[in-house]
């Protein structure tokens, strides 16, 4: 059945399943090779931002790339941060991880010989970047889905002093410009809400500057190079979602049909569709949904480096 309602944070619940499977394991692989490991009196000091509900942090842990860490996750949604304590408590109780609280509310999870701290903020990126600039830096800096909504050039160079010479990034999903539903319905008309829909991305501002972009990916090889970052590895991270016997796995469902429902608060009113036709496509892909039928696409790429201080601090 289709939702009467959407919820971001079931939305994002919803794609963890879907970006396991996406992320580049080559790119991650290179990440963990090159990553060096935290000790217990020098743990890894670790920086997300827009980090959601939590959950590359339980990607992390799960895959075994934290042993002794500090992990600072940043997100300026206050629901997605408020509701994160909880999913994690939950996760960590099924995956026997041990948890604790400081008195300063940080949240500790133990198993065996390793201890990650975790340090949740609803905060502004560049509110927080102005408050930690020359007192604090990270090791590795993680922006997973979200760069790609934002005006990276402006964003990697301020990011990237809070990182310490020669720290690390992971920036994992970063989409490049493919949208593709099956089946078609009407060829003409798919393809012009694709193309439709990616403008709206290119279009999109955020603080009065054009953020992001359809095609932030392949952009991201010149981004880094000129913010003085080393690519140590780069890969397609694609969000394939398709049924089995006419069934989605876990809640892939629901995701579905929160893309298609972005979709259509994007192109509402547009000028370049006919209103009936388009409020059609969006019930069949809806319809598709629930018979089992959907196959979605989208194209993406994950990065991991270095930062070059000869490139960033030249002599």
């Amino acid at each position: 059945m289709q939702p009467e309602n959407y919820s971001f944070i079931r939305y994002l619940e919803a794609k963890k399943s879907v970006d396991d499977r996406a992320l580049n394991p080559h790119v991650w692989r290179c990440l963990y090779q090159n990553l060096p490991q935290g000790t217990p009196r020098a743990p890894l000091r670790v920086l997300e931002v827009g980090a959601g509900i939590g959950t590359m942090f339980e990607r992390m842990l799960d895959w075994g790339l934290l042993q002794f860490a500090t992990y600072t996750a940043l997100d300026l949604q206050a629901e997605n941060i408020a509701y994160a304590p909880r999913r994690l408590a939950d996760w960590a109780y099924l995956h026997a991880f041990q948890v604790s609280w400081s008195p300063s509310g940080e949240m500790i999870f133990e198993r065996q010989a390793r201890r990650i701290v975790l340090r949740l903020e609803t905060i502004e990126l560049f509110d927080f970047i102005a408050r930690e600039k020359g007192a604090q830096v990270w090791d590795l800096i993680i922006a997973h889905a979200f760069l790609d909504l934002m005006n990276i050039p402006g964003v990697l160079d301020p990011l990237f002093e809070l990182c310490v010479p020669n720290g690390h990034y992971y920036f994992s999903l970063n989409f490049d410009g493919l949208t593709l539903f099956e089946p078609i319905i009407e060829p003409a008309l798919d393809e012009r809400i694709q193309e439709l829909y990616h403008r709206s991305m290119d279009e999109r501002r955020v603080r009065d500057v054009a953020s992001g972009g359809s095609h932030s990916g392949r952009r991201m090889f010149t981004y880094l190079r000129d913010a003085g970052a080393s690519i140590l590895a780069a890969g397609a991270s694609d969000w394939v979602v398709f049924p089995t016997s006419g069934r989605y796995i876990l809640d892939e469902a629901y995701f579905l049909h929160f893309i298609v429902h972005t979709i259509q608060q994007a192109l509402n009113g547009s000028p370049e569709l006919d209103k009936d036709r388009f409020e059609a496509w969006i019930a069949e892909r809806h319809a598709q949904i629930v018979r089992g039928e959907l196959v979605y696409i989208a194209h993406q790429l994950d990065f991991t480096g270095s930062l070059d201080l000869a490139e960033r601090y030249p002599a």
